[in-house]
């Protein structure tokens, strides 16, 4: 006897199967046909995917967009200024009202497992305490991961080491960093140094704000690599943005890149943020901000999209639609082949979930009984469409349905409805 069966969905890798869940496991995978449950879910003909994953987020200003003036340059550093100033008029009860509602929704797109990095330059903590209050209200629906990040600088920021180390005292998960917005490249190093200590010594990752700039010359990644080999966090650590690789020129990248792959170290590039942000200083020809991420993954990186920003100082713009990253991603990165699109999918699935290190996700036996339906034939589809969530089961409990969204036609001699799938003949 199951508690759910979702019955008839077709799997990532084209297998047609029904999922058996015994409270908050998968306990099954096959045909079910002749098998007892106390809720049937039909995902006959539709996609059945893990949950999506966003493995860089800033909870604590999300939903903020136009408090206390709106971002008019469209600049990163006007956004660190504008965060600066809303800093000192938000409250507690408020960064929680906002971060609840962004979970509301993340719940209802299937997004499932969050990173969010939660600003310790404020002597107050007050994003710290509010999201370790959000941690503990989502548990039962999202992986909440919060990241110690000192936003303004680790040494720049008179009060920043302290409060970090703090932060992590208090409970927050993983060890920030932002090496590029230090006053020197040597106080970058240094604090790429000194954070992955924090971090070896208290056993935990890494996840590092690294070069977001259009300079060549930001290479705080090179240490980044440097410091995790000599460590030993090898697989542990993450480098997010790496922007500054889409101005380097070749012959150093391909010293880079094998060093980044024998680290094991993690990339999230966020798309939608960066071809907005990156660039501000060109004319033409204009840098997109996006690092190198086909060279990455051919390497055997581990890559995956973030969303980065929905509705704050830094992008107006944002739904919690992980589909929507991986479509901009695509685009900008050039990876239009079928292999690619696939793979695109991956990037806010199963990637994004290594770089988390989440525990017993997937679908397979054993594995915890969170999953998504969608209104898609398969994962190419699915990003096509950014496909309707029409079922979100997390931990074994159906969360969110929602129905399909076919329009209703009135043209003459055609059908009554229209749905913009569509299975090509590839035979």
């Amino acid at each position: 006897m199951f508690d759910l069966i979702v019955k008839g969905g077709t799997l990532p890798d084209g297998q047609v199967s029904d999922i058996g869940i015994v409270g908050d496991k998968i306990t099954a995978i096959g045909s079910l046909d002749l098998a007892q449950a106390g809720q049937v879910f039909d995902a006959s003909g539709d996609l059945v995917s893990p949950p999506f994953v966003d493995p860089h987020f800033h909870m604590d200003a999300t939903l903020s967009y136009g408090l206390p003036r709106i971002n008019t340059s469209g600049t990163l550093l006007e956004g660190i200024g504008l965060w600066g100033e809303l800093k000192q008029v938000m409250t507690q009860d408020d960064i929680i009202a906002r971060a609840l509602t962004y979970c509301d929704w993340a719940a209802s797109m299937g997004l499932l497992a969050i990173r969010s990095h939660v600003d310790t330059c404020d002597d107050r903590l007050l994003g710290v305490d509010a999201l370790l209050e959000v941690r503990e209200q989502v548990k039962d629906y999202i992986d909440l991961q919060l990241v110690a990040f000192p936003q303004d600088g680790f040494y720049r920021d008179p009060t920043a080491r302290e409060n970090t180390i703090r932060a992590l005292d208090m409970g927050v998960d993983v060890v920030g960093g932002i090496p590029h917005f230090e006053r020197t490249m040597s106080d970058g190093a240094a604090s790429v140094k000194e954070l992955c200590e924090i971090a070896a010594a208290r056993g935990l990752q890494v996840d590092m704000h690294c070069d977001e700039s259009d300079d060549p010359h930001s290479r705080h990644i090179e240490t980044l690599a440097f410091e995790t080999q000599r460590l030993g966090l090898n697989g542990r650590v993450a480098g997010s943005h790496l922007t500054s690789m889409h101005s380097m020129d070749n012959y150093y990248v391909s010293k880079l890149l094998p060093l980044i792959a024998e680290a094991e170290i993690n990339v999230i590039p966020n798309p939608l943020i960066n071809i907005v942000l990156q660039g501000r200083h060109d004319t033409f020809p204009k840098r997109r901000g996006l690092t190198r991420v086909k060279e990455m993954l051919a390497m055997g990186i581990n890559v995956g999209w973030g969303q980065d920003c929905v509705l704050d100082p830094w992008y107006s713009l944002g739904t919690a639609d992980m589909l929507d990253v991986a479509f901009m991603g695509l685009h900008v990165a050039q990876m239009t082949s079928p292999a690619d699109m696939r793979t695109c999918f991956d990037m806010v699935t199963v990637n994004n979930a290594k770089t988390m290190g989440l525990k017993d996700y997937g679908l397979h036996v054993g594995a915890k009984a969170s999953l998504v339906v969608l209104d898609a034939n398969d994962p190419i589809e699915a990003l096509r469409l950014r496909a309707t969530r029409l079922c979100v089961v997390a931990n074994g409990r159906i969360i969110s349905e929602t129905p399909r969204a076919d329009a209703t036609l009135s043209l003459p001699e055609r059908p009554k409805s229209s749905r913009r799938r569509h299975a090509p003949d590839t035979a």
